[in-house]
């Protein structure tokens, strides 16, 4: 198969979709990758070495998309792209199509395969393709926080772990997931009193015995969480719903007892977003506020990290490509049900449940069209 690795044209996004050695081993498999050229500079990879891992330089995305079966982007594509996106045409990245009407509408009427990496799911029901961008993400979004709660910036003037003698800043954490725990332990390690709230009985269970004691564990509820925003200076929002819009946990009128210069930092914008007042930031003018109380809402929090991100993305992503570029898309989804669980829009129908949803749109199951 003829594998297309397109240059990241989001804003600040630094990601590449496949390193070099990646790249090696879909060659090893008997595949022909094709790479936009200057793909991997912002991660630190440039043409040369891949190359020399046997993949083929093109100059225009165009051509990445005219040549080949499958193209796999970071983000989703954009509209500079969509005319190229041709029936049955493989498009493997994380699409996040609840939260895109347009490009749920253009993959529909291209008759293309999209694959959306935060949807593929093990029987266990982990995520492992979003998984380590979730790490990041969650690991980036307290010290983005305490950042924020500087005066300087326009917070409330506060340093999040405090010193002797004072009171650290209080940090509240809704969702314990991936997002979700990466941000309590890295908040924890800060110095700062952390709540981190979850439904799951079990999760909160298993967090209890790896945890440290600065994190108090709640089961969330809509009484709780309004009791803790009074005392919150930062709330990270990591709710999510595998392939539906994330569920508004905080909305407008809740603001009103926040604290003036408190931060909201919504992890789930890539799904719509789990504050009714988010709306996607960049990392050049990632904050806004919204009745005194600031809002970071960065789409792309791992693209700042780029060379960590693509390494890591690589490694979760790599055995799936290779497994859909050496099988074909319609005999991988019956192989092996962790890539059916990724199928969101295949050959002009919609697959995945909650994008139908999101939108009031038809759905029809992905075993209907194998």
């Amino acid at each position: 198969m003829n594998v297309g690795i397109l240059k990241e044209i989001k804003t600040e996004e630094h990601r590449v979709s496949m390193t070099p050695s990646g790249a090696a081993v879909m060659k090893e498999n008997g595949h022909r990758v094709w790479i936009e050229k200057e793909a991997g500079k912002g991660s630190g990879f440039d043409d040369a070495m891949y190359v020399e891992a046997g993949a083929q330089l093109v100059d225009t995305p165009k051509e990445v998309y005219d040549r080949c079966e499958m193209v796999m982007h970071v983000k989703e594509p954009l509209p500079s792209e969509y005319d190229w996106i041709r029936e049955g045409q493989i498009i493997f990245t994380f699409l996040h199509l609840a939260a895109m009407e347009e490009l749920t509408r253009v993959l529909i009427k291209s008759g293309s395969v999209g694959i959306a990496y935060e949807t593929i799911q093990t029987a266990d029901g982990s995520l492992p393709l979003l998984a380590p961008m979730s790490e990041i993400a969650g690991r980036m979004a307290v010290p983005q926080g305490a950042r924020y709660l500087e005066k300087i910036h326009g917070g409330q003037g506060i340093l999040l772990g405090g010193v002797p003698g004072v009171d650290p800043g209080t940090v509240l954490v809704i969702g314990g997931g991936k997002v979700g725990t990466n941000a309590a332990k890295i908040a924890c390690g800060m110095g700062a009193k952390v709540y981190l709230l979850d439904v799951r009985l079990d999760r909160l269970r298993y967090l209890s015995d790896v945890m440290p004691p600065n994190c108090f564990l709640l089961a969330s509820s809509p009484v709780t969480i309004r009791k803790l925003l009074t005392e919150a200076d930062i709330i990270v929002g990591a709710v999510l719903v595998p392939g539906a819009k994330a569920p508004k946990i905080i909305d407008r009128e809740m603001l009103k007892i926040i604290k003036k210069g408190a931060v909201l930092l919504d992890v789930s914008i890539d799904q719509g977003g789990c504050f009714e007042t988010s709306k996607p930031t960049t990392h050049s003018d990632p904050v806004f506020t919204v009745d005194g109380v600031l809002h970071y809402c960065v789409a792309n929090m791992p693209g700042a990290v780029a060379k960590t991100s693509t390494l890591a993305l690589t490694n979760a992503t790599l055995p799936y490509a290779v497994e859909i570029a050496n099988k074909g898309w319609k005999k991988a989804f019956k192989d092996n049900p962790e890539i059916k669980s990724g199928a969101n829009v295949v050959l002009g129908k919609i697959t995945c449940k909650g994008v139908a949803e999101a939108f009031g749109l038809d759905w029809k199951p992905i075993d209907s069209l194998l």
